[in-house]
């Protein structure tokens, strides 16, 4: 059986623990970027010169030209909502109390995936300004969850 094919006998989520483990690292340039998010507020790219492309999250080289890269670039908290949709159910498959908007932020030439706030659903447009906000320092760990959310640019 592969990947597409479904078993109708599976159950169609799973609420425990997997019994997996493995241990994921961030890299040079992913360590660095996350501890800027977690110490500053910050969102840092890098930047190849030769392709004119910035990458966020950052990259130690280029996909383009295979350069490495070390001209890292403040890229700022805000972007721009480049897709989104909206869940109106939750995992085991029951409705939400109210719905979550998950929004593919564009920032520098990359972007994060990550959760919409302080705006109705009906409201969300594609190209709109999106800023990010942070969880307060003492709560953050080095990941991508010390964004608590972004909120509409006001």
């Amino acid at each position: 059986m592969t990947l597409l094919e479904r078993d109708p006998q599976a159950p169609p989520v799973w609420l425990d623990n997997l019994p997996i483990t493995n241990r994921y690292t961030f890299g040079l340039a992913g360590d660095r970027f996350f501890r800027a998010l977690a110490e500053e507020s910050k969102m840092l790219g890098t930047h190849c010169a030769n392709c004119n492309h910035t990458y966020v999250p950052a990259t130690s080289f280029c996909e383009r030209c295979l350069g490495k890269l070390d001209d890292w670039v403040d890229v700022g908290t805000v972007g721009q909502v480049h897709t989104f949709t909206i869940l109106y159910k939750d995992v085991d498959g029951s409705t939400r109390q109210s719905p979550e908007i998950i929004v593919f932020v564009r920032i520098g030439d990359g972007g994060i995936v990550h959760k919409l706030n302080g705006i109705e659903p009906d409201a969300v447009t594609i190209g709109m300004q999106v800023e990010a906000v942070f969880k307060p320092k003492a709560e953050r760990k080095g990941n991508i969850l010390d964004i608590a959310y972004f909120r509409p640019v006001t």
